[in-house]
């Protein structure tokens, strides 16, 4: 075990023998031997001026030692606050730092814990990193596993869909055809947020025209609302936009699941309002659906919502959902 000293005690040690310890020997040797010069004993003005000396002597070294010491203390402090300063304006850990071992003192020790401290992060780190990939390459696995079987369910519905059947063996297989797209959509969903936290998906960030992006979005989803009967009520400037630095290609990504969004769970509102404000510069998606306490928001636009919210992030960017019974409203703007 080291053996730990105190830097308050050597700092009252060195004092101690370095200035008091001359004028113990001083009133020593006055009060017991005294001074002699030539046999006759020193008056009392040669005796002041020698305590005068003495004491001039003790406050130079008083003053010389206590600068060394608290020297070489910030020193130390400086080192240990240098290494800090690095690891946090680097986002990196620092490196450890040496420490005396056999003779340890409380800086010593909170070089220790911080040495500590770093082995614990690095292994942290180390073991997050190790789940992580591990859990990207099962989520890759079973995304590509379960495409298999899911295939098969589907031939087997389109064969009995040409089988002489009830009318209700029908909807129940029309709703086994839905549910096994729903389930491949929300692997595809997986897989996605799934690449993208990982960093497979390159991240381009440019000055974007978001009314432009929008207009083009709104266009190219319009025939969809059309086909599913929901009125799209728009207001969409074509004389004034503004400019978000985002990457075009993750900003379009978001506003397509805010609309699948709508087609998979609100599409019974009938109803989508899409807005581009911009004076407040946002972005404003609004259904007339169930709300998001509805089970099937929960169920299925957890993880297209976490894609958004992620992309959203890194373009620093957010959104603020606004949901009862009468519908949801998106508000997309700076973070």
């Amino acid at each position: 075990m080291n053996q730990t000293k105190s830097l308050f005690r050597r700092f009252l040690k060195g004092h101690f023998l370095f200035i008091f310890f001359p004028p113990f020997v001083l009133i020593f040797f006055s009060a017991f031997i005294g001074f002699s010069t030539n046999g006759e004993e020193l008056n009392t003005l040669n005796l002041f001026y020698i305590v005068l000396l003495l004491f001039g002597f003790i406050i130079v070294a008083f003053v010389i030692t206590s600068w060394i010491f608290f020297l070489r203390l910030r020193k130390r402090l400086t080192r240990l606050q240098e290494v800090m300063s690095f690891s946090a304006n680097n986002n990196s850990f620092p490196k450890p730092i040496s420490v005396q071992s056999d003779r340890m003192d409380e800086i010593d020790q909170l070089g220790s814990s911080f040495n500590w401290m770093i082995q614990q992060l690095e292994d942290s780190r180390k073991r997050e990193y190790e789940e992580e990939l591990l859990r990207h390459r099962l989520i890759a696995n079973l995304s590509h596993d379960l495409r298999t079987p899911l295939t098969i369910l589907r031939g087997h519905v389109t064969r009995l869909n040409k089988e002489s059947i009830s009318l209700e063996g029908q909807n129940s297989l029309t709703e086994i055809n839905h549910t096994i797209t729903r389930v491949g959509d929300l692997m595809d969903d997986l897989l996605s947020y799934t690449l993208l936290t990982s960093g497979k998906h390159p991240f381009r960030p440019t000055s974007t025209d978001i009314g432009r992006l929008v207009r083009a979005s709104v266009a190219a989803w319009y025939p969809v609302f059309e086909e599913k009967e929901i009125q799209i009520d728009v207001d969409l400037p074509t004389e004034e936009t503004f400019y978000w630095e985002a990457d075009p290609k993750w900003m379009t990504r978001v506003l397509d699941n805010l609309f699948q969004n709508i087609l998979r769970h609100a599409a019974e509102g009938k109803y989508a309002n899409i807005v581009v404000d911009v004076e407040k510069e946002q972005i404003i998606v609004a259904d007339r659906g169930p709300g998001m306490d509805n089970s099937s928001y929960e169920c299925g636009a957890g993880i297209g919502l976490s894609t958004s919210s992620y992309m959203l992030k890194k373009m620093k960017l957010k959104a603020d959902f606004t949901s009862n019974e009468d519908g949801t409203r998106v508000a997309i703007g700076r973070a």
